[in-house]
């Protein structure tokens, strides 16, 4: 087919144009010292600081304004510019996306702008320079109308555009090397909270200016890094003060506190109570909330005051906590949680997934650290959190021995069998792992010791679960299939699909459906759970 001499793609299949920008207008802007102002625009906007400073507000974020900054703003942004003592001027210029949507490798043009922009503020420095006389340039051209002019106005803008994205593209490089080397020093604090840490230590660690370091930190954690810092050291602290014996002075020194006075005082303002207090706090407490865990309070005979759900999941209903309130973990807020009055909250890592930090304001809060797949761990680490040793015992005795009567059954009725479980929704089907991680794997595999597929062992052997393309699918060649739906009905099409009734275990009419919050959890009634379904279909 003729394509009047014009190609969008070149040898390699790759389109080599991009799309065009058109400015709309340029025009000056002068904010009076210590004065405001705010700019809008439909279309994508430039503004470049000539003279003066102060700064710059969009959104949340804020950038400082000095000779040469830049600020690339998207379609309909609102930015307020505050001026310094000395005030601020300097030049906006107004475009527009303008003619076809031309593919740029695998973006559009306005894609590409799009991320460049994601860092809006790009202080140039000497490139500067250049852009300055282009943009006074295209400011005192502006009322020209010969049609000449116009035209020379936009091969100028288009060539300050290309310098400016350049310039933009090398900065955004800059800054994402930035924040994943701010990301990094965020994972050395955690793991090296009792090393003495300075914040010009870990802004050396991540090559940048203190200023900048302090600014990136925050976005990245929420928190100023001393004060991360300090949270880290007492979520430590907290679990060795109910975890161990040990006395408060060498809990303070292992965890970065060389003076016991101060970490006392350090702990006070975070919990609201001295170490010596949390410690025997929790003694005999009744007013329990465990978001999630109240498995394990279950297994040692502890009934919460709330039961936790989330609305497209359900209720967890295997525990059998009925009379005992719902508490949805999505919609409901601390305020609800107030009204019950808990004693005593725990929380594993998932807190930071439901913003839970600010249970804390309402009672004492002891954050464990999370083994799920180790049940014996977590029941043991409860248990002796809550005085109840004993039963934390007596329940994994119980587990213990369900486990090892289940695998003698199962040796005899499914030897050689294998076994797979499928989550799935409206959005995907997700594959879970073998027996090293997850929430089947370890119980299914390693405990009740059926077979693992051999996609699993190639696809899924040591992380909890993968999600599975249509190609993927048509490869599961499990003998058995438990399958567990998230949502009410999000996925079910996929049971009427041809590449579903083609599996071996459809074929076979061994699929079987499993409660979701009974088998995504990792709880000791949870795997009672599981092992009973199992026996069920499998146990001959």
């Amino acid at each position: 087919m003729a394509n009047n001499g014009q190609s969008d793609v070149g040898d390699s299949g790759t389109a080599r144009e991009t799309t065009l920008f058109r400015m709309v207008k340029c025009e000056s802007f002068t904010v009076e010292a210590g004065q405001g102002m705010a700019m809008s625009s439909g279309d994508y906007m430039i503004l470049l600081v000539a003279g003066g400073s102060g700064a710059a507000l969009l959104e949340n974020r804020q950038a400082m304004l000095e000779l040469g900054t830049v600020l690339l703003l998207h379609p309909h942004a609102i930015c307020r510019l505050e001026a310094g003592a000395g005030g601020a001027s300097g030049y906006r210029i107004d475009f527009e996306a303008a003619g076809r949507q031309v593919r740029l490798g695998d973006k559009t043009g306005v894609t590409a702008l799009d991320e460049w922009l994601a860092s809006w503020t790009h202080p140039l420095g000497d490139a500067a320079a250049g852009l300055l006389p282009e943009a006074e340039h295209l400011h005192r051209c502006e009322a020209e109308q010969d049609e000449l002019d116009r035209l020379d106005r936009q091969v100028r803008f288009q060539r300050l555009l290309l310098s400016l994205l350049r310039s933009s593209r090398g900065a955004a490089i800059c800054e994402r090397t930035a924040r994943q080397a701010v990301a990094r020093s965020v994972a050395y604090v955690r793991d090296h909270y009792s090393e003495p840490l300075t914040i010009g230590r870990l802004a050396d660690m991540a090559a940048t200016n203190r200023w900048r370091y302090t600014q990136l930190f925050k976005e990245e954690t929420g928190q100023l890094p001393i004060d991360f810092l300090n949270t880290v050291r007492i979520d430590k602290a907290q679990q060795m003060l109910l975890l161990t014996d040990n006395k408060l002075k060498e809990i303070a020194n292992a965890v970065g506190y060389s003076n016991e006075y101060y970490f006392n005082r350090k702990f006070k303002q975070k919990i609201g109570v001295t170490p010596g207090q949390y410690r025997n706090r929790n003694s005999g407490t009744t007013r329990i909330f465990a978001p999630f865990l109240e498995d394990y309070l279950v297994a040692l005979g502890v009934t919460p005051i709330l039961q936790c759900m989330h609305r497209p999941w359900g209720r967890q209903d295997y525990l059998g906590l009925y009379g005992v309130p719902d508490f949805d973990i999505a919609s409901d807020d601390w305020t609800v949680l107030s009204g019950h009055q808990p004693e005593f909250i725990l929380l594993d890592d998932g807190y930071r997934r439901w913003g839970m930090e600010r249970y804390s304001r309402i009672s004492p809060v002891f954050k464990i650290p999370f083994n799920g797949e180790d049940w014996r761990f977590m029941l043991r680490s409860i248990g002796n959190v809550l005085g109840r040793q004993r039963q934390a015992s007596e329940a994994t005795e119980r587990l213990e021995h369900q486990i090892a009567d289940a695998r003698q059954r199962l040796e005899r009725s499914a030897a050689g069998q294998s076994v797979a479980v499928l989550r799935i929704s409206g959005r995907s089907v997700a594959l879970y792992g073998g027996s090293a991680c997850g929430y089947t794997g370890p119980l299914l595999y390693r405990g009740l010791g059926l077979s693992e597929p051999a996609i699993v062992r190639n696809m899924a052997p040591g992380v909890r679960r993968i999600e599975l393309s249509w190609e993927q699918l048509e490869e599961l060649d499990a003998d058995h299939l438990f399958v567990t739906f998230e949502g009410e009905d999000g996925g079910r099409e996929l049971l009427h699909s041809g590449i579903w009734k083609s599996l071996r275990a459809v074929r076979a009419n061994q699929v079987y459906e499993v409660d979701f919050m009974a088998w995504m959890n990792y709880g000791v009634l949870s795997h009672g759970r599981k092992i009973n379904d199992v026996l069920q279909v499998m146990g001959g």
